[in-house]
């Protein structure tokens, strides 16, 4: 296990965050603002939820009160003079500069390089009168604009050939793309004559028909500084470009009419750049990958046809006049084979059945046999000649019970006993009751002997 120093953590924490951070905007409030007799500024720029530490040192001042010395911008190489912004406490401002690390402290802190107050005034009402009038006009439609290519081979660079722009542009194309032709075309970006003379170069570009793109660059800086771009002028040259605009004017935080009409905005000067080319790590990487893929898919190929191959000349082999021979002998000697199998099970199933059938015949063909046979027949014929006897006597004792109940209920039984039966002559029924007879009807008496005829008579 490795133990670090706090001197080692320090710089390494120092490496890390000045190499990413080699260059930012921030936007926040002034608070703790120091001004010690060094001329150095120190504050705390705030957003109400964290602090940030900003370090101004007299030599990043653009100048003092009263100072109107012209001095070089560190960040766009463009002539400026006048009185620094004054800050105060509670102020509203943009920051520009890089993040660095103070060892002694251990603590982080922005170095400020260029400020500059947020506000709006009469340029940024301009601004906005001139954004609307040209949105009305479609100098923003998406539709109109063109697709910037990709890896440019042919690059036309509109702006001040001095400027920390062109080299922040031309250090970052230096290690980015394949290479490529850089033409500038060499233009003031800022002050009275600048919107004229971006927008002759803008059509002299056009007029040229050599480049594939159009960079347009300028550093950072106030909106007064950055006022050329929001010109009608340049808006009308960008939008009548025949060649796709790629627009880096300022930083992130700077947005200007010409970005809205440029086919494509950038935050920088050096995104531009990065939107052009791709990294040649990148490049090289994109190139490893696809020869591997290319290899793959070689070796892809080279089975695929071999598998075809060998199928087909598997193919060919079984359709071969001599294979075919091969194969039907081998499928006749099968055959054989399985004929012969079938023959001598048929055999030997028949062999068996035929023993049984045999056994069966001699079974039945001995003397014992017969003699069961005979013993089985007299025991049958004397239980059916003692059944046979049986059911007849039964069957005459039921006869003789069911005719005297016939005649039981024979009704001329009763005339044998002396008594008689007596009908209604004219209903042909017998008389049951004297109920069913009237004065003067006639009856027919029946005896045994014969009938005697007879009529009612009543008192």
């Amino acid at each position: 296990m490795r133990i670090f120093s706090v001197s080692d953590i320090t710089r390494a924490v120092k490496d890390v965050l000045e190499t990413e951070f080699p260059f930012i905007w921030v936007k926040g409030q002034v608070t703790n603002l120091a001004r010690p007799a060094s001329g150095h500024v120190y504050f705390t720029l705030t957003d109400g939820d964290a602090g940030l530490s900003v370090v101004w040192f007299k030599g990043n001042q653009r100048g003092g009160v009263g100072d109107d010395s012209e001095k070089i911008n560190p960040l766009t190489g463009e002539v400026e003079s006048g009185e620094a912004i004054k800050l105060e406490d509670g102020m509203e401002i943009l920051c520009a500069g890089h993040m660095n690390v103070y060892p002694p402290r251990g603590a982080y802190q922005l170095i400020a390089e260029l400020i500059q107050e947020q506000g709006v005034g009469d340029l940024r009402l301009a601004f906005e009168a001139m954004k609307r009038k040209l949105a009305d006009k479609g100098y923003f439609d998406e539709d109109r604009k063109m697709e910037i290519p990709r890896s440019s081979s042919k690059v036309a660079v509109v702006t001040a050939p001095s400027g920390a722009a062109i080299m922040d542009f031309l250090r970052i194309a230096q290690v980015r793309g394949t290479g490529a032709e850089i033409r500038i075309y060499p233009t003031l970006v800022q002050g009275d004559k600048a919107p004229a003379q971006i927008a002759k170069a803008i059509g002299k570009v056009c007029e040229d028909g050599w480049a594939e793109v159009l960079v347009l660059i300028r550093g950072g800086g106030s909106l007064e500084d950055l006022w050329a771009f929001n010109t009608e002028s340049v808006a009308d040259a960008l939008f009548s470009s025949t060649v796709p605009v790629v627009c880096g004017v300022g930083h992130e935080v700077d947005i200007s009419i010409a970005d809205y009409v440029a086919d494509k905005r950038v935050a920088t000067p050096s995104h531009a750049a990065q939107e052009l080319w791709p990294r040649r790590e990148t490049l090289m990487q994109s190139v490893d990958e696809l020869e591997s893929k290319l290899v793959r898919s070689y070796k892809n190929f080279l089975e695929v046809r071999n598998s075809r191959l060998e199928t087909l000349r598997k193919g060919l082999t079984w359709l071969s006049p001599s294979q075919k021979i091969d194969r039907l002998l081998s499928s006749f000697s099968e055959e054989k084979l399985r004929l012969k199998r079938a023959a001598d099970l048929f055999t030997k199933r028949k062999s068996s059945e035929l023993e049984a059938l045999m056994h069966r015949l001699t079974n039945v063909l001995d003397e014992r046999h017969f003699e069961t046979l005979d013993k089985e027949i007299f025991d049958l014929s004397a239980r059916l000649e003692r059944s046979g006897k049986v059911f007849i006597d039964n069957k005459f004792s039921e006869f003789d019970s069911m005719a005297n109940s016939l005649r039981m209920l024979d009704p001329e039984m009763p005339l044998e006993r002396g008594y008689s039966l007596v009908t209604v002559e004219k209903s042909g029924t017998f008389l049951r009751s004297p109920d069913e007879v009237v004065n003067g009807d006639g009856l027919r008496v029946r005896v045994k002997s014969g009938e005697i005829r007879a009529k009612v008579v009543t008192k």
